[in-house]
């Protein structure tokens, strides 16, 4: 399946953005009676059959509305963005891939970068969406310095990986059966002991990644998959 996107889709005769438009008509080369899939990124899927083609545009009539529940528990993602722009880029794409609910970049004492790439990086968790037939579109939220992230109250599971020395849980032991939960992870330099204290006394429990010093987001992805893989099958 082919999936497009556009937040603002409504039913009944609708036009494809142009973007979209031109991917549809001139690489997928589809024409008038062809059927299209498109979310809003908000757990709608529409079904729409294409009704006319004029140069860029693409003009359709939506046949078909489903709801999709959205994935539970809910997994939010806190990340300090590292100084490559690929990693960085490659992290994102694979967060959606995994189930990822939102994601926070984060500013911390040790950080790489302090500035962000937003439109950029929302146009690569699009591309990931469709690419991986997801119909939530995960949030990117504004870079958020980190004792002011440590303030919110997202989560009812709030886990902090990190290597410092401290009473660090195995993640088996730290992942909470049906709970949203929020996984903050620091840049190459690490946490520094102020900020993992001051995490620990609002609550956030450390985590142990084991032996092998990681790259941020290879720290990242591995609890991600490992939360995957804990809710789809040692809970079951």
């Amino acid at each position: 399946m082919q999936l497009f996107f556009d937040r603002y889709i409504t039913s009944g005769s609708y036009q494809l953005p142009e973007n979209e438009s031109k991917h549809l008509i001139r690489v997928l080369r589809k024409s008038v009676g062809d059927q299209v899939m498109i979310t809003n990124g908000s757990g709608s899927l529409f079904q729409a059959a294409i009704t006319d083609i004029k140069g860029k545009s693409c003009f359709t009539e939506v046949t078909l509305v489903e709801e999709i529940a959205e994935m539970s528990p809910k997994l939010i993602m806190a990340i300090a963005p590292t100084k490559s722009t690929d990693r960085m880029e490659w992290f994102l794409e694979k967060a959606v891939e995994l189930g990822v609910s939102e994601i926070y970049p984060i500013q911390s004492f040790h950080s790489e970068r302090v500035k962000v790439k937003k439109e950029r990086w929302e146009r690569i968790l699009v591309s990931a969406m469709k690419q991986s037939l997801r119909f939530y579109l995960p949030q990117l939220h504004d870079l958020t310095k980190l004792k002011d992230f440590l303030s919110l109250d997202l989560a009812e599971s709030k886990l902090m990986a990190h290597c410092r020395k401290s009473k660090r849980f195995p993640l088996n032991d730290a992942f909470g059966a049906d709970k949203n939960t929020v996984i903050l992870v620091g840049p190459e330099g690490d946490f520094s002991v102020e900020e993992i204290e001051l995490a620990e006394s609002r609550g956030w429990k450390s985590i142990d990644l084991g032996d092998r010093r990681l790259r941020t987001e290879t720290a990242a992805l591995s609890v991600l998959d490992a939360f995957h893989w804990y809710q789809n099958w040692f809970t079951k």
